[in-house]
């Protein structure tokens, strides 16, 4: 039986948000931001293992105590220079060290995008599980959409009917994974994008607005509030 195993790619620097460390280790609800992604997947029992993807000289991850997820995480510095480096590299790591087989799914999650719900996974999982293809969360587009000229005025309003706008979890499986990562062009933006071009249609599954990407600075006191929220209702 395939196994669900999720790929945190965890190497960039995080450079929009002005700040001396990385983005991921930035303090969300008194916690690193990889933290709230590591504790949602940890937590769903049919993920059998979930993969960090650090940069080579990654001193931050060391700083903190992640002895709560112990059991569960393997951690490989062998981060690219790109996001998609970075998880073809955590791939191969996988299958060099026997975690991962060709037909087992791996869901590959952003380490800024703390909003992750457990709800959200499960439904992933159960919608995609049996899927010939794979797929991925994303949100329909709710906001009017402009396309600007070079000097930032309105050439035309784009119609948004069947836009989606891709979140991750993006779930597909190994073998494909990486052959779709290996052979993708420089232009592609996200896994689903490496598969769309070897041919294959990733299935959208709906996610929710709090799954966002913290991109940034602004988008830390949103995230900050939602968290808080969310670790009071556990209590």
């Amino acid at each position: 039986m395939a196994e669900f195993i999720a790929l945190i790619p965890a190497a960039g620097s995080g450079s929009r948000m002005g700040e001396n460390i990385p983005k991921q280790y930035r303090l969300l609800a008194g916690k690193p931001m990889i933290y709230h992604a590591l504790h949602t997947l940890c937590s769903i029992t049919r993920i059998s293992t979930v993969c960090v993807v650090l940069a080579p000289d990654d001193a931050e991850w060391a700083r903190h105590d992640w002895n709560e997820f112990s059991g569960k995480i393997q951690i490989f510095n062998c981060g690219g220079t790109t996001r998609a480096e970075s998880v073809t590299n955590g791939l191969r790591a996988l299958r060099a060290g026997n975690y991962a087989q060709d037909q087992d799914w791996i869901l590959v999650h952003d380490a800024a995008r703390p909003g992750l719900s457990t709800t959200l996974v499960e439904r992933l999982l159960n919608q995609l599980e049996d899927d010939e293809v794979g797929g991925l969360l994303a949100v329909p587009l709710a906001d009017t959409l402009k396309r600007a000229s070079d000097t930032g005025r309105v050439v035309r309003t784009e119609p948004r009917e069947q836009l989606w706008q891709a979140q991750t979890p993006q779930m597909f499986r190994t073998k494909r994974l990486l052959e779709a990562l290996e052979k993708a062009s420089a232009s592609i933006t996200d896994d689903a994008s490496a598969i769309e071009e070897l041919g294959y249609s990733p299935k959208l599954v709906a996610g929710d607005a709090y799954n966002f990407k913290v991109t940034y600075p602004q988008d830390m006191e949103l995230a900050e509030l939602i968290l808080r929220e969310r670790i009071a209702t556990r209590k």
